[in-house]
């Protein structure tokens, strides 16, 4: 469990932060970009390029004598351009205009000729295929001093430039790699079997050629790939051969456009002597990555940052000792938690969780900045915490009489539970950031606990950059237990979902019997969940024993009853189904607890679905904050009665 961190959904945004507060420093690095940008494209055409303007860049790209050029590009077609492809598209043109074009060389031909005199990597993609061991094998012109283990990263088919290109090119280079479940790309492969080759990748052979090393050498360490040299130097490798660089943000001044090149406006010194990546950055670019420190770029920005921390030694690695420090602390914290949680206040506890979480991230953080060294500070925190919720639970059921109970009680009165408050609302999403969730939708959401902390909570989870899962949830009870069941539900949903939520219902049937495990205080919670694709406003919703949704579309306020089930832990191994709307330009989904329609006012009276209806029928532009001021000013003062959640989404275009 402790040696698993970096490589779970739940660990990773651990290190994306540290990214984000340690970026690498790439203003000294030794790589270039030339982008074919918007004013490229503008200037000289829309992409592809006429293989003759591509040996043009290349030509003005070697006057600067760079150590070596990658293409992030395959040219896996010949040029629609080449006198061939001329006199078909022309039947009328006469014999001797046909023989007199045939004699031309291809504009594939020249690119190549231009390409063979200059040290260039190409790219190749791998693909998913059944590998036939009879084709003939993709050339490669990369030598390993041994094979690579079964391990490593492999795809049965390969998309390879036109032989032409392939040929004559220096090298050839994996452009492809295996992004996380989360869509973000924190690791690069430095190789990979291919059709049933070995190869390089492509920002690895792009460093290698830079040094002039002859041959790849891989690191196996007990028939495991423990990584690869460069130099002298050792790039460790995680699973699938692939290395984790600290990312880093490339200047703009380190990067120049095709179009300047061409017209002899830049500065080609630039070049002189690095390594240069020619990349497409024009407006419907696919190749658009999100990288750890939050931002998305073109791919050639990550092999840019992988390749300047391959060569200044800054990749990031796990040591094989971390699981024993990881371990040791999560003891100390139990320990520290078992002997000293009953004897102690709620605020002094909260005062000592503070201290541990500062010092143990401080660590890891100082760990990574300084060393490249992925130490977990969140599994012993989390031990520590199920181990202490645990207590706090069995603490809070004991007879009124204890004395640790009047303890716990009297801090309550206190208010030493702003605090936990405090710490239980920051688990949720910051409602400021719900309007940077997707450009297609506009989601706001708040919650207002009957207590100091509930059982009310919401969450949003990105599957991929077209897909989103929204949720909200309440737990039975109120207070701290409710609280800490609240923390258990919310953190089970979000690891299940993030794991089988292409499959909306078989997901409920799992995270309904994950919180069902183990439950002896027979606790459940209600859950609405819905999975919207942005892409066609295609929203599937399931009903754990939740509110009923309701849908404005059109100026109509619909009720809408999806499929689903009683409320998760409730019943264990049950069916749940889900159901499925189409969200058009405009619709309105509004997700409540029973927060809103059970509130009551001095006189017994509940806020009730005829009120909530109409309020919704007006739509205002903040529908959140106007439901909440309209149950309050009919509360009237009386306390509420229980955890008030509002979700709103609307789906835009």
């Amino acid at each position: 469990m402790l040696n698993i961190i970096g490589l779970s959904a739940i660990g990773r945004p651990v290190f994306d932060m540290w990214h984000r507060f340690a970026p690498r420093d790439l203003s000294q690095s030794d790589v270039r970009i030339v982008w074919i940008d918007d004013e490229a494209l503008k200037t000289y055409g829309a992409w592809p390029w006429p293989r003759t303007r591509m040996a043009q860049l290349t030509e003005a790209i070697a006057a600067a004598k760079p150590k070596v050029i990658g293409f992030d590009m395959i040219f896996s077609e010949a040029d629609p351009a080449n006198p061939t492809a001329f006199s078909q598209i022309h039947p009328q043109l006469s014999a001797n205009a046909k023989r007199e074009i045939g004699a031309l060389e291809t504009t594939d031909a020249r690119f190549a000729d231009i390409i063979g005199e200059q040290r260039v990597v190409v790219g190749r993609a791998g693909v998913d295929a059944d590998f036939d061991p009879e084709a003939e094998p993709p050339m490669t012109t990369a030598t390993f001093t041994k094979p690579l283990p079964k391990t490593i990263f492999t795809r049965g088919g390969i998309i390879t430039n036109i032989f032409e290109i392939d040929f004559v090119a220096t090298s050839h280079g994996i452009l492809n790699g295996a992004p996380d479940s989360d869509g973000v790309v924190r690791r690069v492969p430095l190789a990979g079997n291919i059709a049933g080759v070995d190869m390089p990748g492509f920002a690895f052979e792009l460093a290698r050629l830079s040094r002039g090393d002859a041959a790849i050498e891989p690191v196996i360490e007990s028939g495991n790939l423990a990584g690869f040299m460069l130099g002298k130097a050792m790039l460790p490798t995680v699973k699938g051969g692939a290395l984790q660089p600290r990312y880093g943000n490339l200047s703009p001044a380190l990067t120049l456009s095709a179009t300047d090149l061409l017209e002899q406006r830049a500065d080609a010194t630039l070049l002189t002597d690095k390594i240069v990546i020619v990349a497409l950055s024009g407006a419907g670019t696919a190749d658009v990555v999100t990288l750890p420190n939050g931002e998305q770029g073109y791919g050639a920005l990550l092999h840019a940052a992988a390749i300047d921390a391959m060569l200044g030694g800054d990749v990031l690695a796990r040591p094989r000792w971390a699981w024993l420090v990881e371990g040791v602390v999560a003891a100390l914290f139990i320990g520290m938690t078992v002997h000293f949680l009953p004897l102690v206040r709620l605020g002094s506890v909260a005062l000592a969780s503070m201290a541990a979480v500062t010092v143990t991230t401080a660590a890891s953080f100082t760990a990574f900045a300084n060393q490249g060294w992925l130490i977990d500070p969140l599994s012993p925190l989390l031990l520590a915490a199920a181990t202490s919720a645990t207590m706090l639970v069995m603490l809070f059921a004991k007879s009124r009489s204890d004395l640790l109970d009047q303890r716990l009680m009297s801090a309550k009165a206190d208010g030493e539970l702003a605090a936990a408050r405090s710490i239980q609302l920051g688990m949720l999403p910051p409602r400021a950031s719900l309007t940077a969730l997707h450009p297609r939708i506009a989601v706001d959401a708040l919650i207002e606990p009957a207590r100091s902390i509930g059982g009310d909570f919401y969450d949003f989870i990105r599957l991929d950059d077209h897909r989103i899962i929204f949720l909200v949830g309440d737990v039975t009870g109120k207070g701290v237990p409710a609280a800490l069941f609240m923390a258990l539900s919310k953190a089970l949903a979000a690891s299940v979902l993030l794991r089988d939520g292409d499959d909306l219902a078989r997901a409920v049937c799992r995270l309904n019997d994950e919180i069902a495990r183990d439950n002896r205080e027979d606790m459940f919670v209600t859950m609405l969940i819905g999975l919207l694709d942005t892409r066609d406003g295609r929203l599937e919703l399931c009903n754990a024993g939740h509110e009923n949704p309701y849908l404005i579309a059109g100026g109509n306020v619909t009720l809408l009853t999806p499929e689903g089930g009683p409320p998760l832990s409730v019943a264990p191994d049950f069916p749940y189904e889900s159901s499925v709307i189409t969200l058009r330009a405009g619709d309105s989904l509004i997700v409540t607890s029973d927060g809103v329609n059970e509130a009551q006012n001095g006189d017994g009276e509940f806020f009730g679905a005829a009120r909530l209806e109409a309020r919704l029928t007006s739509a205002p532009m903040n529908l959140c904050d106007a439901v909440l001021n309209d149950v309050r000013n009919f509360e009237n003062g009386a306390e509420a009665s229980d955890d008030l959640t509002i979700l709103t989404l609307t789906y835009l275009t």
